[in-house]
């Protein structure tokens, strides 16, 4: 009740403390994320999007399903990202179209785009594919699209995506080649935090998509092999495993880190 003889000292229910609403919520939501994270299936395939990772055995764990060191499963801040990323994605997606693009994003049936090797135990799926459009390019090309947080995104743009982002660079040669969509890629990268669009036409680099591939494959077999994959790094405390910058290219730590660390070699 309102005391309306202000200054009187009389109060008849004394101040509360609201509850923090922002850690309530937070709470829920993150719980959300991280159980329907959970009912995901793992990928049981070599996955185009990692290859261009440093460290042979951390793929080969990723493709092996080996779980992750304790603490080391996503956050939910990061499950966030990446779905805001993913968002992001479809934005973009809707502005080219309604620029006048001819986008294909997925097939008739919903499931997008992509390519199968090695009897299913190497795929990709691609963002989409330009089939013809305003902006002179040759069509019909590979489109490739990401979300990135400012520093990273100006990064990209001042050293461009084969030099600031190597794994990104290598999917796209994947793709490119497996999907013989040798024109230029389109590349598009979405500033997370001012909605700026970077763009770039990535020339196909069938090197680098060999070399990928051959990784691919040398994962597999080693795998069936059951011979585990030499390191990247020669110490724990490399940035391949703790993680940092290193050469100027941001590796994120190493999910396996502590059992690869008490493997034999």
């Amino acid at each position: 009740m309102i005391d309306l003889n202000h200054g009187s000292g009389a109060q008849y229910l004394p101040p509360r403390a609201l509850p923090d609403i922002t850690a309530a919520l937070c709470a829920v939501i993150d719980s959300g994320l991280t159980a329907r994270q959970g009912r995901e299936r793992p990928r049981s395939y070599v996955s185009s999007s990692g290859l261009g990772r440093a460290c042979l055995r951390q793929i080969q764990y990723d493709y092996l399903t080996v779980p992750k060191d304790k603490g080391q499963e996503f956050a939910p801040r990061t499950l966030r990202i990446f779905e805001a990323g993913h968002r992001g994605e479809d934005m973009v997606a809707g502005w080219l179209r309604q620029a006048g693009f001819d986008l294909r994003t997925e097939r008739p049936d919903g499931r997008q785009f992509g390519f199968s090797a090695l009897g299913g135990r190497f795929k990709g799926h691609i963002d989409g594919c330009l089939v013809s459009g305003p902006v002179p390019m040759a069509y019909p090309a590979l489109w490739e699209s990401k979300a990135l947080g400012a520093s990273s995104w100006k990064d990209t743009v001042k050293r461009g995506v084969t030099v600031a982002k190597p794994v990104y660079a290598a999917q796209i040669a994947l793709y490119q080649a497996y999907l013989d969509l040798p024109s230029p890629a389109l590349f598009t990268a979405l500033n997370r935090d001012t909605q700026e669009i970077y763009a770039e036409l990535v020339p196909f680099d069938a090197a680098l998509a060999q070399h990928m591939s051959d990784r691919a494959v040398q994962v597999v077999r080693a795998s069936d092999a059951q011979e585990l994959l030499p390191r990247e790094a020669a110490e724990p405390t490399s940035v391949v495993c703790k993680g940092g910058m290193a050469a100027g290219h941001w590796h994120p730590p190493c999910a396996w880190a502590q059992r690869c660390w008490r493997a034999e070699r």
